[in-house]
């Protein structure tokens, strides 16, 4: 029989858990939230602290009030105000500066009305509902007072032109017609600015 030899095992006794910090900076996280939470609300509740707002009388004049103290206090009764004041009106843009405002979204419409035309259905509607987008920020265009009721006659004429494209692509219907018309009111608006 053979002798069996010892096993040299190491035992440690176990060390005992230290819970005191992590409590202690559980404790202090806790308070800091609550102090925190305590200045946010201090500074959130409206305070009537009592102070008048001044308000103005029809004199224009400052009247002294008697005092005991040796120093005289003038109070005055009518204090300035801030004017009001208006809007300062939208200026009146030239035909030049207003081409070069619209003149994107005028090629993009000449662009899109070119690519539908090689498009049908759910693509065709997409395209033709993107000009009508740019068709609505046109109407939304201030323009010059030289051309403005034009331009809202021929911006609404090639809107509805849209619409009654949008509705042929919608309904599988001839195109064509629809097509050309909406070609002729977009030239309407892009000879109105000069293009």
């Amino acid at each position: 029989m053979s002798e069996q030899k010892p096993e040299a095992v190491w035992v440690f006794p176990e060390e005992p858990k230290k819970r005191g910090g992590r409590i202690a900076l559980i404790i202090g996280l806790v308070v800091a939230a609550l102090v925190v939470a305590a200045v946010v609300v201090l500074f959130l509740i409206p305070r009537g602290d009592g102070v008048p707002t001044p308000t103005t009388s029809p004199t224009a004049s400052k009247t002294a009030t008697p005092s005991t103290s040796p120093i005289p206090t003038v109070v005055p009764t009518d204090l300035p105000t801030a004017p009001v004041t208006t809007p300062p009106p939208v200026p009146d843009p030239s035909v030049d500066a207003f081409r070069g405002q619209v003149q994107p979204r005028l090629d993009d419409a000449s662009t899109g009305l070119e690519l539908v035309q090689s498009q049908s259905g759910d693509a065709a509607v997409q395209v033709v509902d993107s000009l009508q987008n740019d068709a609505q920020n046109l109407a939304g265009q201030p323009a010059p007072t030289a051309i403005a009721a034009q331009w809202g006659e021929a911006v609404n004429v090639y809107a509805a032109r849209l619409q009654s494209l949008r509705s042929a692509y919608s309904g599988e219907s001839d195109t064509s017609g629809a097509l050309d018309d909406a070609k002729v009111a977009l030239g309407q608006l892009r000879s109105l600015v000069g293009l």
